[in-house]
């Protein structure tokens, strides 16, 4: 029998391999609206994210560098954050021209349309039509390689712009050899000070190089008094034989750049990147195979899987040295060290997810939550390449965490990431002091007190489950009265979550108005949080049969809200958004 069963598994498990998932998915839903994804090459939780950026405003709806209605395309870089509410990355930015190049931005632009773009997991293409050039793109974890066919002319250009996007603080370049430029850059968007440093070969030699420095050409790259911070190296090119670009970024040094370079894409086959990509992309989205013939049902599901699986981003080089929070370099023993921990999104779903499908990875997740912690004082909240950006509330670490130990999540230093907990449960910011004090916040105390009330009620719950294990009694105790404080935010005349006031509740009250007092959200969307304590939320609203017909409303309600617009509450049902 057992043989049996063991033949039946390995066909299971061939015939489950043997699919081809990659087809159910396509990178540019979400790329409209206010998506915030990109369509570029990018492997699983990888840290180079190649994709053309059409957004170059910070603006918001262009925080991936991308938006489907654009039709110009102003270079290809990097990095690029997908999802996020707010603007970064899109470091080493490299555009490819016919002809002679320039260093501004307007000129080497590009017009595209969207009938000559592709994208699939691990590969994107596009065709430039103002120049004429094919453009294939793919990626290794920590290499982005570039495939450019130009038109028939005597001369081609690469344009390399480190004043791309972002608030360029520091940067330089550096020609090695024929084939070989190494440089760095130092920018502020997000973060306050990202640091990116990165080697990029030809698979030509160079025919000659022009410098730039704030969109002009300079005559000399002196690195004292003219420091350049762009470039346009030309070639002598043949149609139908295209020129190569291998890119490796850090954020440890040039050195680690180099050393990514070499362990990850040592030769020039494009194909086998892309191959190797798809493979991979391919292994990843069979942890969940789901049975339908409805192809638009499989194309949301694992497109959204996919778009699972892009951030966070590994941070550590091949060495495992990563920049820590604390700007100082580190190496992660017996873990990889990962980036882009925006907490408040992630913590109710994402990563409990994580903790199902990716459990060896999650374990470097927390991990890096506890270097943070060792380094910067404290978990993450909003994490972005090293720089703590304290965007959103909670302190979210903790639900993570005590998903992990639920789940049995092995290796964990349980004890240490304890302190870390409480550590979060301390901090002297964001009206902290004032909740523990009072257990609820008042309006004068933090902005959005109700739902900052709700949040660190639950996170306090996290706490008290993990205190359990360690068998903390009297901290156990202290963490669960403190769970409970959720019910001081509630009204029961009105039957709403509600801000108070000089310890009053705050009037005029409108449950469908969006505010100050709450995250992104209203009374409505707030008066359910309360997951550490269904029952007792329950009997906050009088039984069952009245907790039943208030959530039944919250559906059925008006969809119109009141007070300031806010644009990424949208697709509501009723009042739920």
């Amino acid at each position: 029998m057992r043989t049996i069963f063991v033949a039946i598994l390995f066909v299971l498990h061939f015939s489950l391999s043997a699919q081809n998932l990659i087809q159910n998915v396509n990178p540019f839903i979400g790329t409209g609206g206010h998506g915030h994804t990109f369509p570029g090459a990018v492997l699983p939780f990888g840290m180079v994210q190649l994709s053309p950026d059409t957004r170059i405003d910070n603006s918001w709806d262009g925080c991936s560098g991308y938006h489907y209605s654009d039709s110009i395309i102003h270079g290809f870089s990097h990095t690029h954050l997908s999802g996020t509410g707010c603007s970064d990355w899109g470091d080493i930015m490299i555009m490819p021209m016919a002809g002679k190049g320039s260093v501004d931005n307007k000129i080497y632009s590009s017009k595209f349309k969207h009938t000559k773009e592709k994208a699939s997991p691990g590969y994107y293409e596009v065709f430039l039509e103002d120049e004429k050039i094919d453009v294939g793109l793919t990626v290794t974890p920590r290499v982005g390689i570039h495939r450019y066919y130009f038109p028939q002319t005597k001369e081609a250009s690469i344009v390399l712009d480190l004043l791309h996007r972002d608030k360029l603080i520091d940067g330089n370049l550096k020609v090695l050899d024929s084939v070989t430029v190494v440089g760095f850059r130092i920018s502020e968007a997000w973060a306050k000070a990202q640091h990116c440093y990165f080697v990029l070969k030809f698979s030509q030699p160079i025919k000659n190089i022009q410098y730039g420095k704030d969109k002009k050409i300079i005559t000399s790259p002196n690195e004292t008094d003219n420091k350049a911070n762009a470039a346009i190296f030309g070639f002598a090119v043949k149609e139908n034989k295209p020129l190569l670009v291998k890119v490796a970024i850090s954020s440890v040094s040039i050195d680690g750049a180099i050393a990514n370079l070499a362990f990850e894409a040592e030769d020039w086959d494009f194909d086998k990147y892309r191959s190797i990509a798809e493979a991979t992309w391919n292994t990843q989205l069979q942890k969940i195979i789901i049975t339908d013939s409805d192809k638009d049902k499989l194309s949301v599901f694992y497109t959204a899987l996919y778009h699972c699986c892009i951030h966070p981003s590994i941070s550590s080089d091949v060495n495992k040295q990563y920049r820590g929070r604390d700007n100082q370099i580190h190496t992660a023993y017996g873990f990889n060290y990962y980036s882009v921990f925006s907490l408040w999104d992630t913590y109710r779903a994402l990563h409990p997810l994580f903790n199902i499908i990716e459990r060896k990875r999650s374990l470097d997740f927390i991990n890096t939550f506890l270097m943070q912690y060792q380094q910067g004082g404290r978990f993450p909240v909003w994490e972005l390449s090293g720089n703590e950006t304290d965007c959103m509330i909670g302190y979210h670490a903790a639900s993570i965490i005590s998903d992990a130990l639920v789940k049995e999540i092995e290796g964990l230093d349980l004890q240490s990431l304890y302190e870390g907990m409480k550590a979060s449960a301390s901090y002297t910011g964001f009206g902290i002091p004032s909740y523990c004090k009072k257990n609820y916040l008042c309006m004068e105390d933090e902005s959005e007190s109700v739902s900052r009330t709700l949040e660190y009620a639950y996170d306090d719950w996290c706490i008290a489950q993990v205190a359990k294990k360690l068998n903390k009694t009297q901290d156990y105790s202290y963490f669960i009265r403190k769970a409970q404080s959720y019910k001081n935010v509630f009204d029961a005349k009105t039957g709403f979550m509600r801000a108070r006031k000089n310890g009053n509740w705050f009037s005029p009250f409108d449950p469908k108005e969006v505010n100050n007092n709450y995250t992104e959200g209203n009374s409505w969307q707030y008066s359910f949080y309360a997951p550490q304590d269904i029952n007792g939320l329950i009997a906050l609203y009088g039984g069952a049969k009245n907790f039943e017909t208030k959530l039944d409303s919250l559906f059925s309600t008006t969809t119109k809200t009141t007070g300031r617009d806010q644009a990424d509450i949208t697709g509501l049902i009723g009042q739920y958004a």
